[in-house]
C-alpha cells in the first residue's frame, strides 16, 4: 500500500518542509542509481538533519509499516539504493561534515555524505592518507562507501574499506541508536558489530557518523605504464610481480577495447594497436619506491612487453590514473547501455579468468571491454549494449551468469567492491551454499523484525512463519528467539 498523506504529514514534522520532498521530479531523480535496466520510484524523500530525526523516521516505518531505502550519492552498481514497493528514500548525502580530523589517533570522525575525495583531500593536507579510492571517489560518499565495502585502485596493497573503519554510529532497524568501536586501536570486547553492518548495503542499520583510520601520507611514488600484445602476457607480468613478493600501491590494467575508448575520451596519448595496458605504481619510503619500480619494469620487459616507462613525474603518473578512472565513462560512449560488473578470482587465476571472459564474451556476440584491479584479481567485465533489444539484452544476462560461474568456478566471489544489491542476488546462493543464506536470513528477521530496512536487497526475507507482523519490539524479540529454538 502506498504511504498515506497522514505519514508523508509525520514525516514532514520530523525533517521540516525543507527536508521533505514528493514533487514527481523528486521521485524520478531518486528512482534509480549507477545500475543499468533498475528503476523504481518512491513514495518520498526526506533528509534528515541529525541522528535523533533518523532514528525517528525509523521507528515510524516500524509502526505504519513503510520501508525505507537508505542514499548517499546513488553512484552504486547493484541496485543497492533503488527504491521498492511502499519505500521512503532517505537522503544522507547532504550530512558531508567531516567532524574531526585526530592526528594525534590517526582517525576522522565523518558524517554520512561526505564525498571520498573530499575526505582524501583534508587528509592529504595535514600529511595524512586516507588509501580507499573507488573509481567513483569524486562523487561517491563515505557513506555508501562503508554500506559497499568499496574497494579502489590502492586495495592490492592498502585492502578495501572495512579495513579502516574503526567505529560507527548507527541508527538500527527499530529505531535505536547503536555506537560501536572507537578510537582505542586494541578493542575486542564483544562481537565486533561494525564489521557486521560494514558492506550490509543499509539492510541492518543507517550510518549517521564513521570512525575511519588514517595512515601516514607516504613519502614517495613511482608509476610504472607496461604496453603489451595481449592481455594474457599483462597477466603473465601481474603474476610475475606478485611472485617476486612485490606489492604495488596500484596495479591496474586496460584491455585494448577500454584504451581505445580512453583514447578517444581523453586524448592522453595512449597507442591504440596494442592489446592491454598496465598501470603500477610503488609508493613508500624513496629508496624502496625506486627499486621496486625498477624491478616491475624488468619483469615485464620479461613477459614480453612492447613498451615500458616509468612516469617522469607525478604529474604524469597521475594522468595515467585519471585515464584508468574515465574507464567506465569511456566505454559508456560506446552503446546507449552500459553494464559493469566486478567479478574476482584469487590473483593466480587471473590468466584464465581473463582468457574466458574474452571467450565468452565472442560465443555470445557481445561488445566488451575488460578492465580493473589485477593485482588483486578484480576484474571489471563491462558489456555495452542497447537496453532496446532484448534479444541482445538476453545474450548479455547470460554471459555474465557464465562469467559469475567461473569466478565461483575458480576460487573467486561474484563481487569483489561493488555489493551485491538487486543485479547479483540471484548468484548468491551459488556462491555461499544453502546454509550462508540461511544464516544471512536469520540475522536479517532479528535484527529487522518487521523488514523496514532496505528490504529484497541482497537476500530474499524468509517467510513469516507466524503470519504476522510483531507489533512490539519484545514480541519482535519472543519471535525471533523462538525462530531461533526450532530444529
Amino acid at each position: 500500500m502506498p504511504v498515506t498523506d497522514a505519514v508523508k504529514s509525520e514525516l514532514r514534522r520530523i525533517v521540516s518542509d525543507r527536508g521533505f520532498r514528493d514533487e514527481p521530479e523528486d521521485l524520478i531523480t531518486h528512482a534509480y542509481d549507477g545500475t543499468p535496466l533498475l528503476e523504481h520510484r518512491p513514495e518520498a524523500i526526506v533528509i534528515p538533519q541529525s541522528t535523533e530525526q533518523v532514528a525517528a523516521i525509523v521507528r515510524l516505518a516500524n509502526d505504519a509499516d513503510f520501508k525505507i531505502v537508505p542514499r548517499g550519492a546513488g553512484s552504486g552498481l547493484s541496485g543497492g539504493s533503488v527504491p521498492v514497493d511502499n519505500s521512503v528514500v532517505v537522503l544522507l548525502s547532504p550530512r558531508r561534515e567531516i567532524l574531526e580530523i585526530d592526528e594525534a589517533n590517526l582517525t576522522a570522525l565523518v558524517e554520512p555524505g561526505v564525498v571520498t575525495g573530499t575526505l582524501a583531500d583534508a587528509v592529504a593536507a595535514r600529511d595524512l592518507f586516507y588509501p580507499p579510492d573507488p573509481g567513483s571517489i569524486s562523487i561517491c560518499t563515505l557513506g555508501g562507501n562503508v554500506a559497499e565495502d568499496s574497494g579502489g585502485l590502492r586495495g592490492l596493497k592498502y585492502g578495501v574499506t572495512h579495513n579502516y573503519v574503526m567505529g560507527l554510529e548507527v541508527v538500527t532497524p527499530t529505531g535505536e541508536v547503536l555506537t560501536t568501536g572507537g578510537k582505542a586501536f586494541k578493542n575486542v570486547a564483544g562481537y565486533r558489530l561494525h564489521d557486521v553492518l560494514v558492506g550490509s548495503e543499509g539492510t541492518l542499520g543507517i550510518f549517521t557518523k564513521i570512525l575511519l583510520r588514517l595512515l601516514p601520507r607516504p613519502q614517495a611514488s613511482q608509476g610504472v605504464v607496461a604496453h603489451f600484445a595481449c592481455l594474457e602476457e599483462a597477466a603473465t607480468a601481474v603474476a610475475g610481480i606478485i611472485a617476486a613478493k612485490i606489492t604495488p600501491a596500484m596495479m591496474e590494467f586496460l584491455d585494448q577495447t577500454t584504451i581505445r575508448c580512453v583514447e578517444d575520451f581523453a586524448k592522453i596519448g595512449l597507442p591504440r594497436d596494442i592489446g592491454a595496458l598496465l598501470l603500477m605504481e610503488s609508493d613508500g619510503h624513496p629508496a624502496v619506491v625506486a627499486e621496486e619500480a625498477a624491478q616491475m619494469e624488468a619483469i615485464c620487459r620479461r613477459a614480453g612487453a612492447l613498451h615500458v616507462a616509468q612516469a617522469a613525474d607525478p604529474a604524469e603518473g597521475e594522468r595515467m590514473k585519471t585515464a584508468r578512472r574515465s574507464a567506465f565513462a569511456a566505454l559508456a560512449r560506446l552503446k546507449p547501455t552500459t553494464i559493469l560488473e566486478d567479478a574476482t578470482v584469487p590473483r593466480s587465476a587471473l590468466p584464465e579468468m581473463v582468457a574466458r571472459v574474452e571467450e565468452v564474451a565472442r560465443r555470445h556476440g557481445i561488445l566488451l571491454g575488460t578492465f580493473g584491479h589485477a593485482g588483486d584479481g578484480n576484474l571489471h567485465p563491462t558489456l555495452c549494449t542497447d537496453e532496446r533489444d532484448h534479444e541482445e539484452i538476453h545474450r548479455v544476462e547470460t554471459a555474465f551468469a557464465e562469467i559469475f560461474d567461473i569466478a565461483i568456478e575458480l576460487g573467486g566471489t561474484i563481487t569483489g567492491e561493488h555489493g551485491v544489491g538487486l543485479s547479483k542476488k540471484p548468484f548468491l546462493e551459488k556462491l555461499v551454499g544453502p546454509p550462508g543464506i540461511r544464516m544471512m536470513q536469520d540475522l536479517k528477521q532479528v535484527m529487522d523484525p518487521r523488514a523496514v530496512l532496505n528490504p529484497g536487497k541482497i537476500i530474499e526475507p524468509r517467510p513469516r512463519r507466524e503470519g504476522r507482523l510483531p507489533n512490539t519490539q519484545a514480541e519482535a524479540e519472543a519471535m525471533a528467539r523462538s525462530m531461533m529454538e526450532r530444529p
